[in-house]
């Protein structure tokens, strides 16, 4: 049986200000926006050709803003990547090279981290 992550809470103080980020300066594609009720709203956000989605909103996730840290995310080609988020604003890191892959590093608004890894030629 298979098991596949679907949907990461994202925690956030501004949802219209962290749904910009992903969308305009990530790329990320706006798949949902629905105000469920007065306390809930659901915003679905999927980075280009994952298959795992993010979700961000309010009463969404009980997580401090914040506090979400370490996720990652594999590009083919992490120095593209990065000049891609630099073009768009995007505050990214140095590529940082080590023998398991090619890394960038970033943080959202309200300082989730994340990490794009350029997976090395397998042997």
């Amino acid at each position: 049986m298979d098991w596949k992550i679907e949907l990461v809470a994202i925690p956030v103080t501004d949802v219209d200000r962290a749904k910009s980020f992903y969308v305009d300066q990530c790329g990320f594609n706006a798949d949902h926006d629905h105000q469920v009720n007065p306390d809930v709203r659901f915003v679905q956000l999927t980075p280009p050709g994952s298959a795992c989605s993010i979700v961000l909103g309010t009463g969404i996730t009980e997580m401090a803003p914040g506090s979400q840290k370490g996720l990652q995310v594999v590009v083919a080609d992490a120095a593209k990547a990065r000049e891609q988020l630099l073009s768009k604003g995007v505050d990214a890191s140095p590529v940082d090279v080590q023998p398991w892959g090619s890394f960038v590093y970033f943080a959202d608004p309200d300082g989730n981290t994340w990490s794009l890894q350029q997976i090395p030629p397998r042997p």
